[in-house]
Formats: C-alpha cells, sequence, structure tokens
C-alpha cells in the first residue's frame, strides 16, 4: 500500500549479541536443556576411546565438548568446529590452556565444503545441521560415518518437525506456550520464528534417521525427544 513501508525482522546470525547471551537462550528456550546436556555427555563417554580424537561439529562456545574436555583431558585430541567468528573467539579463550599445549584445534570451517581430518570415537553435532541447506546434510553424514572408528559414536541433536501439518503446528503450539513460560513475549517468539525462516530447516524425524542410515551407520536411535526436539546416537 502506497505510503507505507513493511519492516521485515533481520535475519538470524551468530553476531556477537547472540554469542554473550546464548547460554542462557539455550535454556530458556529448549526444554528438558539440562537432561538432554546430560544425556550427550553419558553416552559420549560409554565411547571415547584412549589417543583417538573428540570431534563437536558447530561447537558455538563449547558447551557440549566441554564436560569431556574436563573427564579426558590429554588422553585425547580434541577438534571444534565453527563457522561464527564470535563463537570461535569464545571458544579460543575459554580452552586457550588446551590450544596451547595441542591437545585441542579450535577450526574455522564451512561443512558444506569441508571436514576436519580426524581419527575420531565420538563426533558430536548439538543444534547444527538445522542450520545448514539440505542438499548438504548427507555428505556431511557420510564424512561423520567415515571419520570415525569401528564401534564408534556419533551423537546428533536437531530440531524436527511432526510428521503431519497438524502435529506440526500443535508441536509449535506447545513450544511457544514453553517460551512464553519461560519469560518471552509473544511479540518476541513471533520476530524470532521469522528471523530463523530459511535459516533454521528442520526434517522430520524419519527423514533425519533415514540419512543416517544412509550415511552408513548399523545402529541408530533415538535417546532424547520432547515435541520438536531430538538426539540419536548413531554407532559405525
Amino acid at each position: 500500500m502506497k505510503g507505507y513501508k513493511v519492516i521485515f525482522p533481520e535475519r538470524w546470525k551468530f553476531n556477537k549479541n547472540v554469542a554473550d547471551s546464548f547460554d542462557d537462550m539455550l535454556e530458556r528456550s529448549i526444554p528438558q536443556y539440562d537432561i538432554m546436556r546430560n544425556a550427550v555427555t553419558d553416552l559420549a563417554i560409554k565411547y571415547v576411546k584412549p589417543k583417538t580424537d573428540i570431534v563437536d561439529l558447530g561447537a558455538s562456545k563449547g558447551e557440549a565438548v566441554n564436560p569431556l574436555v574436563s573427564k579426558f583431558g590429554a588422553w585425547n585430541r580434541f577438534i571444534l568446529v565453527e563457522k561464527s567468528e564470535t563463537m570461535l573467539k569464545e571458544c579460543k579463550k575459554r580452552f586457550k590452556g588446551y590450544i596451547d599445549v595441542n591437545v585441542m584445534s579450535v577450526q574455522s570451517l564451512d561443512l558444506r565444503k569441508e571436514f576436519p581430518y580426524c581419527n575420531a570415537s565420538v563426533i558430536l553435532s548439538v543444534l547444527t545441521l538445522m542450520f545448514i541447506p539440505i542438499n548438504y546434510r548427507q555428505n556431511i553424514l557420510t564424512s561423520c560415518y567415515e571419520s570415525l572408528i569401528d564401534g564408534s559414536a556419533f551423537i546428533m541433536v536437531e530440531k524436527v518437525l511432526g510428521n503431519s501439518a497438524k502435529i506440526d503446528a500443535m508441536m509449535i503450539d506447545l513450544y511457544h506456550n514453553k517460551k512464553v513460560n519461560s519469560g518471552y513475549s509473544p511479540e518476541s517468539i513471533e520476530r524470532k520464528a521469522l528471523s530463523l525462516e530459511g535459516v533454521l530447516v528442520p526434517l522430520t524425524t524419519r527423514w533425519n534417521e533415514m540419512l543416517l542410515h544412509e550415511a552408513g551407520f548399523k545402529y541408530v536411535d533415538c535417546f532424547w525427544r520432547w515435541m520438536n526436539f531430538a538426539g540419536w546416537i548413531a554407532i559405525k
């Protein structure tokens, strides 16, 4: 309409403002966040083997890998992959001591184009692949499979779609109610959803599992789920 200017929300970016509030934002936004984090750690511990790599894809500020660094220390080598320059700086600052003694490598990689060279017993991907275009995900999962030693684990957590539009809408509605109860306003929830359109692209649980099997994983199981969030362990 003439005389009016439509203002669209800015697309979601992992900038400094996001990095500063990232951990608090995840805890307030994701139901059962602590349960999910603890489950990822407990499962990873079962599969870590001495003198192998532990890899975190989309490491952000290193929250997922930090318990493993504390437990296994110099017995393993840690490879953290992160595309956001802001998050990379946070990771390098947090783990400076480990980086200085060559126990850890923090790498700026675009997983659409390259994958870290590693000999891994555990690879983590926590809320990462959903930010990568769908057409690249199969190749990334295949690279995960090929980079693991036999009997090792890939642990993945993703936001997911319901298996029907009706069920998906119900889960999203319940999720948004949970965010309101956590202190977010309906307006901020709507702005966030609009800013993530085309940036965060979830798949159904079945589609995620199909991609994991297609990559070569023999055993795939869902270890955690709350509505439209889910976590899997896949064994080579």
